[in-house]
């Protein structure tokens, strides 16, 4: 069937009948062989650097990142509020409505689960290692002023809360939305090329698209090995800590390869068993933690610092995002802190982004960008608070050897707090689970996420090969041994400076790009409200309750139909005007084809009306039968709990209203008010933007497949 955007799914959530079936042998996933071997090979080059010559790695890596900071800090800083003013701007604007796919498309996920997994899997163990190391550190070291004052408290905690806030996340939301709205609402691979797609066309298919995965998956490794060192070195500790293990490579191989299986054995079960059951235990056991510690300290001062602090952070965050420190630049500071972390978070942007793209489909841009951007900085908002101001009422209160630790050695921060506070035994036992459980998400989520980077994927539904999935794991344990072993976590975080930069600026094309993707959502809307009396924006009375008699309506609001009867309505009503209106249109010189394809098991056909405009973005009428459930009040009459709706669907997916009971001649007038609407639309689109990139993609490829095969036809 040409160009058949499908429904996936009813309003309780399971597919249509024949919506869906198995992908045949010809249509699993493949994997993508440019991607993998670059970046294969990029990878374990610097692994094997690392371990065979760690005097000439560890020296090389940090003059470089020395002059990334020096060179491009206004660069980093500029580009991560450019990126948070820009999602924002969309999730207010009226094309935040716009689903993340069809606009029949609901989550999958509810919005605990879908929370919970957005954040095991965009944070990760170091929140436990910077939530007590960071303040301190920040305290007694500040970039500006003198320590250990009450004014270098303060600052301390918003610095904390500065560097894991919604300019973080912020990149985040910018990813995952740009990667869910190409993949679900335009057909394309659920890829970081895809979002590139206005901007240099089907060149995303070829060795363009290819540089940007490689540098995605560049960033994304060296972004996940650093939380993975920080979490080994912690576990390290922690399990010193509660049975006396030693600290030690040894010790930190063998924590690496038990991460490595656990992550493995969660990945390869997917995203609906292994990595969703492991995030929703990763959150309850983080928030058991965190409340232990508010009531078992002092609860009050806490509370306190809690409001205290999100007040400074609020107040100051507007000065503090664009500081370059440009007339008193602490460069060790600036480059082990905020610029760390903003390159950080730029590594982790492809990794999380795609993540979060492939549990969104079907949220709206605005509910997307609002979750992203609240939900999970609110629980670290607090985490952070309690944590942070718990290290620091020890420090100020005269516990120096516990100030110096954290500075020192600040994997043992965490522990050295627990151990303040009552049934330390039972709350390092949870913390170290926890933070192994942190550690396995973020693990099993980037092997997920890596083998999607490195394959061809049959649908944005899919996900990358098992044994695709457990390589990745292996190479990310393989690097993370390798920068601890030159010289720990801060060569780790210096790495992620230094890749963080290239993708950096696929970033800016990225927002260049979905930019101009949503100029044409808005000259579709304009369509809508520019329409004739008889359109979309009163659909449900405008287009036919008008045009037909009381009894008819009357008739029509108490028919559920079954499959018999709504396939009498397909070969009587909808074929026959749909056959009409393409002869018609062939008889006025215009390009169209009428599909009828049957719907498996189900009985019923569907029938596709298709207008080829070039090189612009294509007309489409779908009848579908969707199955629904039988309301209640009239299952007394019906020997079923199911009927059909024949629901009209275009290229973005179902209006949403029922066909069943129009006549040939109302369903034509239907069809007629809907192609005007869409040459409205193809004038909005040449007014706003002298180009249609984005919506010719709809006229050439129906997904992955047909455009690699062209591609690799073409080129070989």
């Amino acid at each position: 069937m040409t160009n058949s955007a499908r429904p996936s799914a009813d309003s309780s959530g399971a597919p249509p009948a024949g919506s869906a079936s198995p992908p045949s042998r010809a249509e699993q996933p493949r994997v993508n062989k440019p991607v993998l071997i670059g970046s294969s090979v990029g990878i374990l080059a610097v692994a094997l650097w690392a371990i065979l010559d760690r005097e000439s790695a560890d020296a090389v890596i940090f003059a470089v990142v020395g002059w990334v900071g020096g060179t491009f800090g206004w660069y980093y800083t500029l580009l991560v509020v450019a990126v948070l003013a820009f999602v924002v701007y969309v999730a207010v604007t009226k094309v935040g409505k716009t689903r993340l796919g069809p606009d029949h498309s609901r989550p999958a996920f509810n919005l605990f689960t879908w929370t919970a997994m957005l954040f095991a899997a965009g944070i990760g163990v170091d929140l436990m290692f910077f939530s007590v190391a960071e303040p301190i550190t920040q305290y007694m070291q500040p970039p500006r002023g003198e320590g250990e004052t009450i004014e270098a408290a303060r600052q301390a905690m918003v610095w904390t809360l500065f560097h894991y806030g919604i300019l973080g996340w912020g990149l985040y939301a910018l990813m995952g939305m740009a990667l869910a709205y190409f993949a679900y609402r335009h057909n394309l691979p659920l890829s970081i090329r895809s979002a590139l797609y206005p901007i240099i066309g089907k060149r995303i298919h070829g060795a363009a698209g290819h540089a940007v995965d490689i540098a995605a998956m560049l960033g994304t490794i060296f972004g996940i090995a650093t939380s993975l060192g920080i979490g080994v070195a912690q576990l390290n500790y922690g399990l010193y800590f509660m049975f006396g293990l030693p600290e030690g490579t040894a010790m930190q191989i063998a924590l690496i390869a038990v991460a490595v299986v656990m992550a493995t054995a969660s990945v390869v079960s997917g995203v609906d068993k292994g990595i969703r059951r492991l995030a929703e235990l990763n959150v309850l056991l983080a928030v058991a933690l965190m409340l232990f510690v508010f009531f078992a300290g002092k609860t009050r001062f806490l509370a306190d610092g809690i409001v205290g602090n999100i007040g400074d952070m609020i107040a100051r965050f507007p000065g503090m995002a664009l500081d370059t420190f440009a007339y008193d630049r602490p460069d060790d500071w600036l480059n082990a802190w905020t610029l760390f972390f903003w390159a950080w978070w730029i590594a982790w942007a492809p990794f999380v982004g795609l993540f979060l793209a492939r549990i969104s489909r079907g949220r709206t841009i605005r509910q997307f960008v609002t979750g992203v951007l609240v939900v999970p900085f609110a629980f670290i908002a607090l985490w952070i608070s309690i944590f942070g101001n718990s290290a620091l009422d020890l420090v100020m209160n005269g516990n120096t050897a516990f100030g110096e630790m954290a500075i020192s050695t600040p994997e043992r921060a965490f522990y050295g707090l627990l151990e303040q506070y009552p049934m330390v035994p039972l709350s390092a036992a949870i913390a170290t689970f926890t933070g192994l459980l942190f550690y396995v998400t973020s693990a099993d989520s980037g092997a997920l996420v890596m083998a999607n980077f490195t394959s061809k994927l049959p649908d944005s539904e899919a996900d990358g090969p098992n044994w695709l999935r457990v390589f990745w794991a292996v190479v990310t344990g393989v690097l993370t041994l390798a920068m601890l072993l030159v010289g720990g976590v801060p060569t780790l975080q210096a790495a992620t400076v230094i890749m963080g930069l290239p993708f950096s600026v696929v970033l800016v094309f990225i927002m260049m790009g979905l930019f101009k993707a949503l100029r044409v959502e808005t000259a579709l809307a304009a369509s809508y409200r520019n329409g004739l009396p008889g359109a979309l924006s009163s659909r449900a009375n405008a287009a036919g309750e008008q045009r037909r008699g009381w009894k008819q309506r009357l008739a029509r609001s108490m028919a559920y139909p079954g499959p018999k009867q709504a396939q009498r309505f397909m070969l009587e009503t909808a074929c026959p005007a749909l056959g009409e209106v393409k002869a018609e249109l062939e008889s006025q010189g215009v390009e169209a084809s009428l599909n009828i394809e049957p719907l498996n098991g189900s009985g019923i056909d569907t029938v596709d009306l298709f207008v080829d405009f070039g090189p612009e973005r294509a007309f489409k009428y779908q009848v579908y039968p969707v199955r629904k459930n039988l309301p209640s009040y009239a299952r007394a009459s019906s020997a079923t709990d199911k009927y059909y709706r024949m629901e009209v669907f275009s290229l973005e997916g179902s209006y949403g209203y029922d066909l069943y009971g129009y006549s040939q001649e109302q369903l034509i007038a239907d069809v007629l008010d809907h192609y005007e609407m869409h040459l409205e639309f193809l004038h909005q689109t040449r007014e706003a933007l002298h180009t249609t990139s984005v919506a010719e993609h709809h006229n050439v490829t129906t997904g992955w497949d047909d455009d690699y095969q062209t591609t690799e036809k073409k080129e070989g």
